[in-house]
Formats: C-alpha cells, sequence, structure tokens
C-alpha cells in the first residue's frame, strides 16, 4: 500500500517529527508547500500540523485538497504544547471539516517552543496568555519554552501505518 506523510509547520518540531516517521517507514515526505506534494498520488496519507494560534496550520490545505483527501485511509498528527485533552481535540475539530476528520486518527504528539525562534509578537501573546492559564506548569512554559520533542512518541504512528500496510498485503 503506498503512503505518504505530508506535514505543515511553522518552527520545525513537526518537520522532525515527520522525518523521523519517514525514516521509520521508508514513506516519502513532503512539506505541503511542495509543489509536488499531490495527495492523490498515495493510497493512505500521513497529514503532519502544528497548532498556532489555537488552529492546525494545514487546515487550509487540507480544505483546498479536500476532494484528493477523502475515500483515503488517514493518520493525522498533530504537535503542540498541549498534551491529549479536550481542549486540544476542540482544536482540532475546529481546524478541519468534520467529515475529514471521522475518516482520519488522530495522534497528538508534543512539540517545542524555543522562544528565540519566535516572533516579538508572539512572545507577548504568550507572556500576557500565561497569566491567565491555571495551570502553574503550562504558565512557565508559555513565558519561557519547553521541548517535549521525544522521538519515541512516534510509536503509535508507526504501529498505525504498519497495520494499513498489512490490511493492503492481505487483500
Amino acid at each position: 500500500m503506498r503512503g505518504a506523510i505530508f506535514f505543515s509547520g511553522k518552527y520545525g518540531s513537526t518537520e522532525q517529527y515527520a522525518k523521523w516517521i519517514g525514516e521509520a517507514t521508508g514513506l516519502p515526505v513532503f512539506n505541503i508547500k511542495d509543489t509536488n506534494a499531490d495527495p492523490s498520488k498515495y493510497e493512505f496519507l500521513i497529514l503532519g500540523s502544528s497548532i498556532l494560534y489555537f488552529r492546525l496550520t494545514i487546515r487550509k490545505w487540507a480544505k483546498a485538497n479536500l476532494a484528493k483527501l477523502e475515500g483515503r485511509s488517514k493518520i493525522m498528527f498533530s504537535v503542540s504544547g498541549a498534551g491529549a485533552s479536550a481542549k486540544l481535540s476542540r482544536w482540532v475539530e475546529a481546524s478541519l471539516p468534520s467529515r475529514l476528520l471521522s475518516q482520519m486518527e488522530h495522534v497528538p504528539l508534543r512539540g517545542k517552543l524555543d522562544r528565540s525562534k519566535v516572533s516579538w509578537w508572539l512572545r507577548k501573546i504568550l507572556w500576557v496568555g500565561s497569566f491567565f492559564n491555571p495551570d502553574p506548569q503550562a504558565r512557565m512554559e508559555e513565558r519561557g519554552g519547553f521541548d517535549y520533542m521525544d522521538e519515541s512518541s512516534i510509536e503509535p504512528i508507526i504501529k498505525l501505518i504498519h497495520r494499513y500496510q498489512a490490511t493492503q498485503e492481505t487483500t
């Protein structure tokens, strides 16, 4: 079964996860900005997206390519500072059409925030927002940054990919 990884990221965490998944599976990796990033050429898709301002960065591309995405097996991985939670699920649900979401399995991954790489404006937004965050640990991370990148966290995605490949081989 032919598959590929398509990702959208801002600061490098999503790209790194996409590369790790590609290395572990042999699947090609495409930045959605690449003109060769055509999901219609593949039977199953792994979509990776960072979350910025409470939305998936891949959302516009996914909506523009909806016809090419439908009818294919899909795994979505999101990358953010937030771990798996109802809050994260709401952000993902607000970013994509419900009919697309119903066709995919979502795996949340934790990312990295290097404050030296984000804009002055985003640093200020994070600083102000931290005062409203009831979680003291998250408040500190919004102000100082964090690094939750972990290659072993892609294991659930690798298992799903192997399941898709095994299903195709037996049919």
